[in-house]
C-alpha cells in the first residue's frame, strides 16, 4: 500500500506530533508499505521513507503567518484563496498514486487554514484516495485558541464532520470532545493512542530487542530473570515450577535463564536435559526460555544489562552461592528480588528481598511473588505501558487494522 503522512513539520524538527508521525511512518515501512511524508519543514529522517517538501504547508511560513494574522482577527484576506489553491495543486501532485493519506492535526488546528481548505477540497474530488484525519489537539475545545476562531468558513472546517474521512484521536478525552464538537456518535471516532519506543527509551541494544521480539518478552507478565549458568546448585527446576504455578495468578508469566551449562562438570549437560524435559512436561515451552538454546556461548554483558531493564523481577532459587552478584545487579536496576533464604543472599539484600526456602513448594513461592508484585504500582504501570503503549503493540492492535479497512463512506 502507498501511504502518505501530512503535517506542518517532521523531524529533525522536534515536537510531539513530529515524533509520533516518525514512529508511525517507520512502522508502516517495516510492514512493507511504501511511505512518504509531506511537510513544510524538516527533512528525510529515514532512508526508507520519502520526504516531499511543501514549504507552504509549514505553519511558520511567512505567507501563512501573514494570512493567519488576518484570519485570527476574523478577516479572510484576499491572499487566502490563492494560497489554498497553490497548496491544493501541490498536494494533488504529491499524492499521485497514494492510496491512504494520514493528516496529523491539519484539520484540528488553525495553524494553516489554507492547508485545511486545500485538503478539504481535494477530498471532495479525490476518487480512490482514503483520508484519515488524525487529531492530537482540537482548536475549538482549547481555550487558548478561542480568540483566534470565528463563526463560518474556513474556521468551521475544524468542527465539521468530513464524512468521507476516518476520524482518529489519541485519547478517550479527545474522542468525547470531538464527538461533541462534530455532533457524531463516539463510535464514529477511533481512539489510537500514542506510543513509546521501548528500545530507544530504555537504551536497549538492537541484538537484545531482536531477542525480546523473538521470544515476545514485552508481552510477558511478570518476566522473571535468572542470570546464572545451568548447574544443579542453582535449583533452576524450582524456578520452572514456580512459573507453572504463576499461570493461575497472571496471564502470561515467563522466565529467562541466561547462562549456558556450567563448563567444569560433565553432569551439567544431563541437568540441562532434565530441565528441558521438565519444561515440556509442564507445557512451558513458550514461557521458560533457556537462552543457551538460542545463543552459543556466553551472552555479552550489555545483553545481560538490557535484560535487567526488561525484566520485572530477579528470581534466584539457588541452594548455594558464594556471593550472589545478580542480587546487587538487581538492586542497581531497581528490580524486586525474590531469592532463596541462604546466608550469602541474605547478607547482600538484608530485609530488602522476598525470601523462600530452596525446598519450598512452588505454589507457596508463586503466592509470594504474586502478593508482592500485585501490590507494587510500579510493576502495574510498567506492565500497562508494555502491553498498551509500546509502539509495536500500538501498530499491531490499532494502526495495522485501520490501514487494512476499506475507505470510509
Amino acid at each position: 500500500m502507498k501511504i502518505a503522512l501530512l503535517h506542518y513539520s517532521v523531524p529533525p524538527v522536534v515536537g510531539g506530533v513530529e515524533s509520533v508521525l516518525a514512529q508511525q511512518s517507520r512502522l508502516m515501512a517495516e510492514s512493507g508499505h511504501t511511505v512518504q511524508v509531506i511537510a513544510g519543514r524538516g527533512g528525510q529522517f529515514d532512508p526508507r521513507i520519502a520526504f516531499t517538501s511543501m514549504p507552504l504547508a509549514d505553519s511558520l511560513h511567512p505567507e501563512v503567518l501573514s494570512v493567519k494574522s488576518e484570519l485570527d482577527a476574523g478577516r479572510i484576506p484576499s491572499a487566502f484563496a490563492a494560497l489554498a489553491g497553490t497548496l491544493g495543486a501541490e498536494l494533488a501532485r504529491a499524492l499521485e498514486g497514494v492510496e491512504v493519506l494520514i493528516a496529523h492535526n491539519v484539520c484540528s488546528l488553525n495553524k494553516n487554514l489554507a492547508l485545511t481548505v486545500a485538503l478539504h477540497d481535494l477530498l471532495a474530488k479525490a476518487g480512490a484516495l482514503r483520508v484519515i484525519l488524525w487529531h492530537h489537539d482540537l482548536a475549538w475545545t482549547t481555550p487558548r485558541y478561542r480568540s483566534e476562531l470565528h463563526e463560518g468558513w474556513p474556521w468551521d472546517l475544524l468542527r465539521t464532520d468530513w464524512s468521507s474521512a476516518a476520524q482518529v484521536v489519541v485519547s478517550r478525552l479527545r474522542q468525547r470532545e470531538l464527538a461533541k464538537l462534530l455532533r457524531v456518535p463516539l463510535e464514529r471516532i477511533r481512539v489510537v493512542p500514542n506510543g513509546i519506543d521501548v528500545a530507544a527509551f530504555m537504551k536497549i541494544e538492537p541484538g537484545t530487542m531482536d531477542l525480546a521480539r523473538r521470544l515476545d518478552l514485552l508481552a510477558c507478565e511478570p518476566l522473571l530473570l535468572l542470570p546464572v549458568r545451568i548447574t544443579p546448585r542453582k535449583n533452576i527446576e524450582l524456578a520452572v515450577r514456580v512459573v507453572a504455578a504463576l499461570r493461575s495468578r497472571f496471564s502470561n508469566p515467563a522466565l529467562v535463564v541466561t547462562g549456558p551449562p556450567g563448563p567444569h562438570n560433565p553432569s551439567n549437560a544431563a541437568y540441562f536435559a532434565r530441565l528441558k524435559e521438565l519444561r515440556a512436561t509442564l507445557g512451558l515451552q513458550s514461557s521458560v526460555h533457556y537462552l543457551a538454546e538460542l545463543i552459543e556461548g556466553y551472552l555479552p554483558d550489555v545483553t545481560i544489562t538490557d535484560l535487567y531493564r526488561l525484566a520485572d523481577a530477579l528470581f534466584m532459587p539457588s541452594r548455594e552461592e558464594g556471593f550472589g552478584i545478580p542480587v546487587i545487579e538487581a538492586g542497581l536496576s531497581r528490580l524486586p528480588i525474590f531469592c532463596a533464604d541462604i546466608p550469602s543472599l541474605r547478607e547482600l539484600a538484608g530485609d530488602r528481598a522476598t525470601y523462600f526456602s530452596p525446598d519450598a513448594p512452588p505454589e507457596q513461592v508463586a503466592a509470594q511473588v504474586a502478593t508482592r508484585l500485585k501490590a507494587d504500582p510500579n510493576y502495574a504501570i510498567n506492565i500497562h505501558v508494555r502491553k498498551e503503549f509500546a509502539w509495536e503493540r500500538v501498530y499491531a492492535q490499532h494502526i495495522a487494522p485501520l490501514l487494512a479497512e476499506g475507505r470510509v463512506v
